[in-house]
């Protein structure tokens, strides 16, 4: 499978930031600028912003291992050279092998050196980066490990993940996480993740999904809730839901234009 799979959905999950222009003109690059929005385009070091970019949520995993960093060096060579120049991975691993997070606001050093070599090739390959703070699946842990580690410090009341968006505990586990990944200094390039240009947008989760409410108010209190918290700690990135956006019971009407299976995800493209 080609490393640069699913590249689109990058473009599909900004649109949850603003509708992307097709007018735009060329963009200008500059390593000491912040992407931002102008009305509805993107616009750095005012030029308008336009970019292909691809997913590589593996990056931070491989690079734990100093032995295979040569893929993460290949993967940005390769994207840089075929014009790609955003991309999408994780900044999260949750319990399990390689964790960032080992315990609840417990981080292993080592993988976020590896996160700080993966931003440091971006950044020599001219790539931005957005950085998703969580999984919505059990995959790298996430969702379903937080739950787990509340059930094992005996929280009352945590009867599923659908309770990872109303339960105090959970919460503040994820606060936590998204202040460390924040306020990191990275060691290679000196710069805090929270001043670091080359991170064009945070990503709160996923692939939001919510069972217990398909009406989606549940995710979307939880949306405005961490969507504060993060711009309390940093005003300067773009941030994003990570939301596909579906249409949901808040347009029942509009739920035939869903891709097939997707009619109960608990998202609305409209709200």
């Amino acid at each position: 499978m080609s490393l640069f799979h699913r590249a689109g959905y990058v473009v599909g999950v900004l649109i949850t930031l603003l509708a992307l222009s097709h007018d735009c003109q060329a963009r200008v690059h500059s390593h000491g600028r912040f992407v931002r929005i102008k009305g509805t385009r993107f616009v750095l070091h005012r030029s308008y912003f336009v970019f292909n970019g691809f997913n590589s949520y593996w990056m931070m995993h491989v690079a734990a291992d100093p032995s295979e960093r040569y893929k993460v060096s290949k993967t940005f060579r390769e994207a840089a050279a075929a014009g790609l120049s955003v991309c999408r991975t994780w900044a999260f691993s949750d319990g399990g092998d390689r964790a960032l997070q080992i315990s609840p606001g417990v981080h292993d050093e080592r993988v976020f050196q590896a996160l700080d070599f993966v931003i440091s090739k971006a950044r020599q390959h001219w790539i931005r980066l957005i950085l998703s703070f969580v999984n919505n699946y059990k995959d790298f842990g996430d969702c379903p490990q937080y739950v787990e580690w509340a059930r094992n410090a005996g929280v009352n009341n945590v009867n599923g993940e659908d309770d990872f968006y109303t339960n105090p505990t959970l919460k503040k586990y994820y606060k936590n996480h998204v202040k460390k990944v924040i306020t990191q200094m990275n060691t290679i390039t000196r710069i805090a993740y929270k001043d670091d240009p080359m991170i064009m947008a945070w990503e709160l989760m996923n692939e939001p999904r919510c069972q217990a409410d398909y009406s989606r108010r549940m995710v979307n209190g939880w949306v405005q809730e961490m969507a504060s918290f993060v711009k309390s700690l940093d005003r300067k990135h773009l941030l994003e839901i990570g939301m596909e956006g579906f249409y949901g019971d808040s347009m029942p009407k509009k739920k035939v234009n869903n891709p097939a299976g997707y009619n109960q995800v608990g998202i609305s493209s409209k709200r």
